[in-house]
């Protein structure tokens, strides 16, 4: 009889361990199948980028309130099913075809806010539908001001996805885009704040004619990002501004956006990133990679690193891809490959710093790349961008590190100069390896080099020298 009892309970005990081996072994696939990983090559270490599968759950605005009417306002029910999809452990934010007019949407962990096709998200331009203020930055330096539009601080797993637009109201932004006397002594406050190391919460910049619009798209701290499919029409300040975050994917955007300081996209102090046949059109750059502002840029310590973009079209900016002028955190293994600009531009690439700066910037790639005509030339390396900060002083002296720039395959149809290096005496600039350069008109053929060493120039070509058109 006691043996019997013991064989029982052994029975007993060996099936519920297996049972919770087996409920393990479940959760460990759930786990895996989370993320869906994507192997990315580059000439430097690359992690996968995942991207999360969200839970097949949707939460439709209309269910929660939404009308497509001019002048209502689906703020609130933006926001609420954002609370709701989140609580219920993520899924999509689904946005029917049709206008909604809203303010401020903040983002929040597992939740993709889907845009359906010919569904348009219009943002208003009342500067108080983006209040109160959030954390964010303004040009490298934190503070607090206007909510960006879409907004996420210390999420993870977001994302926007689908067919249809973001289109934000200008008429606001567009007055606010000059830099009248009251803008300009909000910016002098707030570098010196950022100089004397005033803690970001003393840093209010909503108030009186300060004037700093807020970003289109704003994730900050944040983790495990998806943007896809959807186009943009317009945007007040930097339309996609990916601030020291981790992971994520950037692919099928249509952005337009030509307006003052309309970058295309900034990734800043952040890491692991892959932007994909995307096309910019853009009133700035295109892709631009930077790393905060002097004090802030040496507090947070955090270098941009393991960028991929490839397959990227500019139809126009600046140049397709810039690095700084807010680089103080460091940059680290870009790789920029197979795009092309489609129209004038000023530069294929520029780096920008200045005597504030500090950081460093190595490990750039940049091959296949196609352009039509580059006003301006192919390649600078300026030393003295300081812009209109110029009006504040120096409050200390940093310079930037640059070593390990490589350009290869590289096609124009006329350029003002191949390249331009002009580095600081005190701080060479070290190895540049340009290779396989086609470039059918050249304005000026002499290339420059100043305060640089090992400047490496293989089979740099050119057909004519002539006047840039």
């Amino acid at each position: 009889m006691k043996r019997n009892l013991l064989q029982k309970k052994f029975l007993l005990g060996l099936s519920a361990v297996c049972i919770i081996g087996f409920l393990s072994a479940c959760n460990a696939v759930v786990s895996q199948d989370k993320y869906t990983s994507i192997k990315v090559d580059a000439p430097f270490d690359m992690p996968d980028i995942k991207v999360y599968n969200f839970p097949n759950r949707d939460f439709i605005i209309t269910d929660f309130g939404a009308k497509s009417e001019p002048n209502f306002d689906n703020t609130k029910a933006f926001a609420d099913a954002i609370q709701a999809c989140t609580d219920a452990g993520g899924g999509r934010v689904v946005v029917p075809a049709g206008v909604w007019q809203t303010g401020a949407i903040h983002l929040k962990d597992n939740v993709n806010l889907h845009l359906s096709e010919n569904a348009v998200i219009n943002f208003t331009d009342d500067p108080k539908a983006y209040l109160p203020v959030v954390q964010t930055s303004w040009e490298g330096i934190e503070c607090y001001n206007y909510s960006p539009l879409v907004y996420a601080f210390g999420r993870k797993n977001i994302a926007i996805t689908g067919k249809g637009k973001l289109m934000p109201k200008m008429d606001t932004w567009k007055i606010w885009f000059a830099r009248p006397p009251a803008h300009m002594e909000a910016l002098k406050k707030l570098y010196h704040q950022l100089s004397r190391n005033v803690p970001v919460v003393e840093r209010q910049m909503a108030y009186g004619e300060a004037n700093l619009r807020p970003h289109l798209i704003q994730f900050n701290r944040c983790q495990n990002i998806l943007l896809e499919d959807f186009k943009i029409q317009n945007s007040p300040f930097w339309t996609i501004h990916i601030f020291k975050s981790t992971n994520g994917l950037i692919r099928n955007l249509d952005v337009k956006a030509t307006g003052h300081n309309n970058d295309g996209v900034d990734l800043e102090m952040s890491k692991n990133f892959l932007v994909e046949n995307c096309k910019f059109e853009q009133g700035d750059d295109g892709i631009v990679i930077k790393s905060g502002r002097n004090h802030d840029g040496w507090r947070l310590n955090t270098p941009t690193e393991n960028i991929v973009a490839r397959n990227c079209t500019i139809v126009k900016a600046h140049a397709l891809i810039v690095f700084g002028s807010e680089l103080s955190g460091g940059i680290r293994n870009i790789y920029v490959h197979d795009c092309k600009i489609t129209r004038p531009v000023s530069r294929l690439s520029t780096l920008k710093t200045n005597k504030r700066r500090g950081g460093f910037v190595e490990n750039v790639y940049v091959k296949n790349c196609v352009a039509d005509v580059l006003k301006k030339g192919v390649f600078e390396l300026r030393t003295n961008c300081i812009f209109q900060w110029n009006v504040v002083p120096t409050y200390e002296e940093k310079l930037t590190r640059v070593d390990g720039i490589h350009f290869e395959n590289i096609k124009c149809k006329s350029a003002g100069f191949l390249y331009k290096i002009t580095a600081k005496e005190a701080l060479t600039a070290k190895n540049f390896y340009f290779k396989n350069w086609e470039v059918d008109t050249v304005q000026d053929p002499k290339c420059t080099v100043v305060n640089a060493e090992n400047v490496n120039a293989e089979n740099i070509v050119y057909k004519k020298i002539g006047v840039v058109k």
